[in-house]
């Protein structure tokens, strides 16, 4: 069924804003969230990046502003400057579109406070920042908080892994206990739970289902065999042509020495990770949105949040930690009806999570690139399955043994000879079922 923004009641400049957007149609999560936003109800919104939920709020919250009042009444909440960057560029764009001017400022870490101070002085109508530079502002009079209306906590779950709720919680205890509180997040980890019910009175739980289509997603499994990362997704590349490549690593040290490796080889590789300086994330963003790079190497935490466009293919450079990280990280592409392929290196010390992954239900390829080619091999887990067959062999054959209720001399070797002989029969049996089956 078709849905139109015209159906919510948003002003005439806000659709017009929409359209110059080039927006055709609310997806799920803004079809759900503008609604309840303009109501004015405290949100839980879990969803994914890329699932249009920056929009969801920014849309009926710029709507809402007065601008007959020069007040902060709308403030946004991220937990990383690169995220707030993108989101103030998303707000940029609207007023540059908007027929109706509103004002908004950008507060983040990494910038020159006095000056940053100084351009606050006029209360813009929105704000958007990072947690302990917006506290710094509140604490130095830049910023009132008792004029805010609405406010926004983005990615709160990373909010929580980076350590930032605290900061977070001294700002919302500045605020009228009324204001409206819109919580959005991947995931709702139970740490999150304490904050959720000090601050949010009645929220509407709002739950979009993962944006991945698994039909159009490729899992692609590559044994690593002590071989370089960087030549690995050379070769890849040569067969698989990617459009624009996220390739993931766990720390950010590694991060650049692989996009170091990968400029070596004559690929235009571009980094993202927490230990950028503020010029250098700022830059690189900017080149991630001109896709001035096919490759992209990023750590987890940088690269939440980051609404990178055109993911064609993700590289698990290094296996992911748990089955949450690695459906973050694949969820980078396959999206919006798109196809997308996730190659993964492993190792043996792997296959634990592999096999936990595929108790979710993804079914894994399994392939080695030889003589440039694609190479089918066998499946990681061969080896596993066959040892757990032989020992529930083993077990069921210790079973049928018959036991002597009178213990004589060689007994032990009598009972094992006869359990061998036990699990040969059974094995035969087994075979004979199998073949069976392959005739009908």
């Amino acid at each position: 069924m078709k849905r139109y923004f015209q159906s919510y009641q948003l002003s005439p400049n806000m659709l017009t804003i929409i359209q110059d957007l080039n927006f055709k149609q609310p997806t799920e999560i803004q079809h759900r969230v503008i609604p309840s936003v303009l109501r004015k109800e405290n949100v839980i919104g879990q969803s994914q990046t890329g699932t249009g939920k920056t929009h969801a709020y920014l849309i009926p919250l710029i709507d809402q502003l007065n601008l007959n009042e020069q007040t902060t009444q709308k403030m946004i909440i991220a937990p990383t400057r690169e995220l707030a960057m993108q989101i103030f560029h998303e707000i940029k764009k609207m007023q540059d579109f908007s027929q109706e001017e509103f004002s908004s400022r950008l507060v983040i870490g990494g910038t020159d406070k006095e000056r940053e101070l100084q351009k606050v002085q006029k209360q813009p109508h929105l704000i958007v920042g990072t947690p302990g530079r917006i506290l710094d502002f509140i604490e130095e009079g830049a910023i009132n908080p008792s004029s805010v209306e609405s406010v926004v906590i983005d990615e709160a779950d990373l909010l929580i892994d980076l350590g930032l709720i605290e900061e977070v919680d001294q700002i919302l205890s500045r605020m009228y206990v009324d204001v409206q509180t819109l919580v959005f997040s991947a995931t709702i980890p139970k740490k999150l739970q304490p904050f959720l019910k000090k601050y949010l009175v009645n929220p509407n739980y709002i739950v979009i289902e993962d944006s991945i289509n698994p039909s159009k997603l490729e899992h692609r499994l590559i044994p690593r065999r002590h071989r370089d990362a960087a030549e690995l997704i050379l070769e890849a590349s040569k067969l698989i042509h990617p459009y624009i490549a996220l390739i993931f690593v766990n720390k950010k040290e590694h991060a650049d020495e692989l996009r170091e490796a990968l400029l070596d080889k004559g690929l235009e590789a571009g980094v993202i990770h927490g230990g950028l300086k503020p010029r250098e994330r700022k830059r690189m963003l900017n080149d991630l949105r001109s896709l001035k790079y096919q490759y992209i190497v990023a750590t987890d935490l940088a690269a939440r949040g980051i609404d990178i466009p055109g993911v064609s293919h993700v590289f698990n450079a290094e296996f992911p930690q748990d089955v949450e990280t690695y459906t973050h990280r694949v969820g980078r592409t396959a999206r919006a009806g798109n196809e997308g392929t996730a190659v993964t290196f492993y190792d043996e010390k792997d296959m634990t999570l592999i096999e936990k992954l595929e108790q979710t239900g993804i079914e894994f390829h399994n392939y080695d690139i030889k003589n440039g080619e694609w190479a089918p091999v066998k499946e990681w887990n061969v080896r596993q399955n066959r040892l757990k067959q032989e020992n529930e062999l083993e077990k069921e054959a210790w079973k049928r043994v018959k036991k002597r209720k009178q213990v004589k001399p060689g007994y032990k070797k009598k009972m094992k000879q006869e359990k061998e002989k036990i699990k040969k029969e059974l094995k035969r049996e087994k075979f004979k079922k199998m073949n069976k089956g392959r005739r009908k």
